[in-house]
């Protein structure tokens, strides 16, 4: 996601960052460039002007001017300016003292809604909360069971009433039954809709007038850009919504939506869906998704993840293990499967700062990992322990077990052996050429 602005704001500002001082004829053209390749992302153009005004007119002041890095402060200001621009901070759902706690999702048609109200019920149900999932979409062909078999993935309840053809009853129902059951919060996935049905609408209202959520979700497919504008300002007129949803942010490389909605409607973008994976919804977080777009990281997002995924003693173990050197291939397995629990390896490394841009672009082939796991699958748990004991033999029969060949399973053996010396060198206090000696404090 954003991928193309991030790339031109990023050749735009590194010109900058060089520079001892900046002219105005330097400011005005950088904002020049930044206005086109905001323009070239799908935000809206009154938010671009309205932007670009807001970071010329800081990048030509005083904090600039008289700074001993002018262009590390401009780059700063624009960073400032897109959380601003996003939203201040992460804004959360709305609890109620007396539950449940009602979230109503909204939105179009092929917007992704009925799975966010899964995504956002796992998601809940991992912080502690007791949700339960209301099928209140009469209208689509098998929306009820796509319901039903996404609780099931995530272990959340569904109450729906089968040939029932009054989506207000349903919802009525369905929160009745969650109070009834204990349940925190009741999520309520209604029919999507065009924005200019009137009937449709008109059912959302009175919806909302006899289940009085507390939250009411706006669901917005990232991929229709500037579209997502407008049926965000056509749903805030006649329901009113609290926050947005943003869906499919992963396939969109311009970024529009997530830019503009905020700045037109007025409303947060509280949660984003950036992948197809159920476990694929975060916190919408502005001042990280700027950093991200200015090529600096987001390590917090990265810490969570691992935190996520992961255990204390698990890392305290693993810790132990390398300051002895005792690493194995079945602690290689392990942590090569809890990175890949983690997400892709190519959305990880765009969240280290410092990563370079050719890097961050590799292709990197999943299925590579797919085949090293697959070798080492068919080496014994000796083999596994003590990889000096795998001869000629051993390996012929670990490359038909895994249906690769020897040279994949030799290439493996020499580059963990290559890691273990390594790891050997760090737990012994040696310097490593190459490497800079703060990485060897605390080992």
């Amino acid at each position: 996601m954003f991928d193309t602005l991030s790339d031109k704001l990023q050749d735009v500002l590194g010109g900058l960052k060089g520079q001892g001082r900046l002219s105005d004829e330097d400011v005005a053209k950088a904002m020049r460039e930044i206005r086109l390749a905001l323009l070239e992302a799908d935000v809206n153009f009154r938010v671009v002007k309205q932007f670009v005004a807001a970071v010329k007119q800081r990048a030509l002041g005083e904090e600039v001017m008289e700074s001993l890095t002018p262009g590390q402060q401009v780059v700063k200001i624009v960073h400032d300016e897109l959380v601003k621009l996003m939203g201040s901070s992460s804004t959360k759902l709305t609890f109620s003292s007396r539950p449940p706690t009602v979230v109503l999702m909204v939105g179009l048609q092929g917007s992704g809604k009925t799975t966010a109200c899964a995504k956002l019920a796992r998601q809940l149900a991992q912080q502690g909360k007791q949700p339960e999932l209301i099928a209140a979409d009469i209208y689509r062909p098998a929306a009820i069971r796509q319901l039903q078999v996404l609780g099931q993935q995530v272990k959340v309840p569904v109450f729906a009433i089968e040939n029932n053809k009054d989506a207000v009853e349903i919802a009525k129902s369905g929160v009745a039954d969650a109070q009834a059951a204990g349940r925190d919060v009741a999520i309520i996935d209604t029919a999507g809709r065009l924005h200019i049905d009137e009937e449709l609408m008109q059912e959302l209202a009175q919806i909302r007038g006899q289940v009085k959520p507390h939250n009411i979700l706006l669901v917005l497919d990232a991929m229709t850009g500037q579209d997502a504008v407008n049926v965000a300002e056509q749903f805030q007129q006649r329901v009113n919504f609290d926050g947005v949803v943003l869906t499919k942010l992963d396939g969109d490389a311009r970024g529009g939506a997530a830019l503009s909605v905020k700045a037109v409607t007025g409303k947060p973008i509280k949660f984003a869906s950036t992948g197809e994976k159920i476990k694929d919804f975060d916190f919408f977080h502005p001042d990280r998704m700027a950093s991200r777009i200015l090529g600096m990281g987001d390590v917090l997002t990265l810490i969570e993840r691992a935190q996520e995924t992961i255990s204390g003693k698990k890392a305290l173990e693993m810790e132990e293990k390398l300051r002895k050197a005792q690493f194995t291939f079945d602690d290689f397995l392990d942590q090569m499967q809890s990175m890949r629990k983690m997400g892709p390896l190519a959305g990880m490394l765009s969240m280290i700062p410092g990563i370079p841009k050719q890097l961050k672009q590799a292709q990197i082939d999943e299925r590579e990992l797919d085949r090293v796991e697959a070798i080492i699958c068919s080496m014994t748990a000796e083999e596994r322990r003590h990889p000096d004991i795998i001869n000629g033999s051993r390996r012929r029969r670990i490359a038909l077990g895994s249906g690769s060949d020897t040279h994949a399973v030799n290439q493996l053996l020499n580059r963990f052996k290559q890691m273990q010396k390594l790891m050997k060198q760090l737990a012994g206090g040696k310097k490593i050429k190459g490497l800079p000696p703060e990485l060897l404090k605390g080992l």
